[in-house]
């Protein structure tokens, strides 16, 4: 990566990204003061970035609070269509999910987050609609601990200390010695799985998937609703059919 001088950068430009970067799934709808504090900014900058993106249509404003809205899709998408990943994997995502009778997915890692580069949808089992460009955490997801598992260890821990870790759920791990140790099993066993703590009645399981140097560049997962069954027992059904999945692209990832 070449480095670049504090002179060549735009300091606006990063303050209007990270304003950007302020609206989640969890605060879609944010005031200045709320902006301000997630964006570490003051909110004389905040409310100037928040008018300028309303202004040019980026942003609603109903006189108190700014929602995004779907011209900020553009800034995505573009960069999702220029991606060779998702092209490649879709046809195998369509063919597992018609497969196993669940909705497939491919994650990448963004710092502390996922975010969904291709899906093939079949039942809906989460209150969240995901879609390509959707971002969850990593630390409480199976591609999430899939990708970190791929990490250096110190690395890891890094992006586990680097944001807050939320209780979604009474299941939901937070304390990172425990998280660790959950990523020292899944890069034992090779996978791994989830139960109910992104969301309640919600588990899952994910693979690595490497290019054809080994190198970890996604994740593919399947989600299923929760049952009597333990975790492991359910997910040893869908298991073998994302291992297959996983070797066929080993061949062509670059």
């Amino acid at each position: 990566m070449v480095e670049t001088k504090q002179s060549d950068m735009m300091g606006g430009l990063a303050k209007g990204l990270r304003v950007i970067e302020a609206f989640t799934v969890d605060t879609p709808r944010l005031s200045i003061s709320e902006a301000a504090a997630i964006a570490g900014l003051d909110r004389a900058t905040t409310r100037r970035c928040l008018l300028t993106l309303a202004e040019l249509g980026y942003c609603a404003y109903d006189g108190k609070f700014f929602t995004v809205t779907p011209r900020v899709l553009r800034l995505g998408t573009g960069c999702l269509a220029t991606m060779p990943l998702p092209r490649i994997v879709q046809p195998w995502l369509d063919k597992l999910s018609e497969e196993i009778g669940q909705s497939t997915s491919v994650a990448i890692l963004d710092e502390s987050e996922i975010v969904y580069v291709a899906r093939a949808a079949q039942r809906k089992v989460m209150s969240i609609a995901l879609m390509p460009g959707s971002r969850l955490p990593a630390y409480c997801t199976s591609m999430g601990r899939v990708l970190l598992a791929a990490l250096p260890e110190e690395a890891a821990r890094r992006l586990l200390g680097s944001a807050p870790l939320i209780q979604r759920t009474p299941h939901t791990v937070t304390d990172i010695e425990r998280l660790m140790s959950e990523l020292k099993t899944v890069r034992t066993q090779g996978y791994a799985t989830v139960s109910e703590e992104v969301e309640l009645g919600l588990r899952s399981i994910a693979v690595p998937l490497a290019n054809a140097r080994g190198q970890v560049v996604a994740a593919l997962n399947t989600g299923f609703p929760a049952s009597s069954d333990t975790v492991n027992a359910v997910a040893q059904n869908s298991l073998e059919p994302l291992l297959r999945v996983r070797n066929d692209l080993s061949r062509i990832l670059n």
